[in-house]
């Protein structure tokens, strides 16, 4: 609960107690992870929230919106500390691994082209820099996610005609593109904790696993229906996979038939090997535990739900 519009993001801070949640109602929830407990709420934005990340010490939250702003928060009080303001929608923010960045994607819209931002954090300091350090732009379709590369060298970023793109960002420069990552646009780009490797979903019905320095296709993970977000499990050699019938269509199917359960597939063997129940929509967003010991799905029914996985998923060995 906590949500009365569709979820945008849920997202663990990095120890896996605490977890984050953002939907189009402009609300930005905090929860205990281990039951659900509402800690708080960070009020301040005047559109859909898309995006959401805290740091490595759990002491800073950033957002990104529709209203055309990031804004950063002291993760404790739910005080805001600064507001970035962009040409449009932010659609996602995540800080560099070494906590000095953040990088924001933001839409294209009303002439304005879209762009990746990166700016510096300066944690002492009372204000924040409102010049981004630089600002990646898009030789082709627009931007739809990005992730901070291995060491935060590089940033790979998703695009809506399905190709992805390695910037080497202190440069501004493109140092690989794949024209053909995917038949569709991409919906969710998640790395592997390393910066080696990570997973994206599209609406091709796939979400696929590449090689961050070469952008090679490693996997690919075939499904019957639009696949939203991706998540890799740190434990398992499993991949999550949400998604479901677009939500235009979703008034003329029951829950069964509408595909809206979370999917876990093989990561090496690229099979469907169980599914979860429970979302009355389409799944919008996955994340998994740090531990590996639950996972978090938001869905377009405005539900959060938290899966604790049972002694079994620990034992599962994979028949091949």
């Amino acid at each position: 609960m906590g949500h009365t519009r569709p979820l945008t993001q849920v997202k663990y801070n990095l120890d896996g107690d605490l977890l984050m949640t953002v939907a189009k109602d402009k609300v930005v929830n905090l929860w205990y992870a281990h039951n659900g407990e509402r800690i708080g709420t960070y009020d301040g934005h005047e559109g859909s929230v898309w995006s959401i990340d805290c740091n490595k010490t759990s002491t800073l939250i950033v957002t990104g919106s529709a209203d055309n702003t990031a804004r950063l928060w002291h993760a404790e009080t739910g005080r805001m500390l600064h507001t970035w303001e962009l040409p449009t929608a932010v659609k996602r923010v995540e800080f560099s691994h070494d906590d000095r960045y953040i990088l924001m994607v933001t839409e294209e819209r009303m002439g304005h082209k879209c762009g990746i931002y990166v700016f510096a954090i300066d944690i002492g300091a009372a204000e924040q820099s409102i010049e981004p350090v630089v600002v990646l732009r898009s030789t082709t379709a627009k931007f739809t996610a990005a992730a901070w590369g291995y060491l935060d060298k590089t940033i790979v970023a998703s695009h809506e005609n399905g190709s992805l793109t390695l910037f080497d960002w202190e440069n501004e420069e493109v140092l690989r593109h794949s024209d053909n990552a995917h038949e569709g646009p991409i919906t969710d780009l998640q790395m592997w904790k390393d910066g080696s490797y990570f997973i994206t979903s599209s609406k091709d019905k796939t979400a696929r696993l590449f090689e961050t320095t070469t952008l090679n296709p490693i996997k690919m993970y075939k499904a019957d229906t639009n696949i939203n977000t991706a998540a890799l499990t740190p434990t398992q050699e499993l991949v999550i996979l949400g998604g479901g019938q677009d939500s235009s269509e979703v008034t003329t199917t029951s829950s069964h038939q509408g595909k809206f359960e979370s999917r876990f597939y093989h990561k090496v063997f690229e099979d469907e090997v169980g599914r979860v129940k429970g979302h009355f929509g389409p799944i919008n967003t996955i994340a998994v535990a740090p531990d590996g010991k639950s996972f978090a799905s938001g869905g377009e029914d405005g539900y959060v739900r938290v899966h604790h996985l049972d002694s079994d998923y620990f034992t599962f060995k994979y028949d091949y």
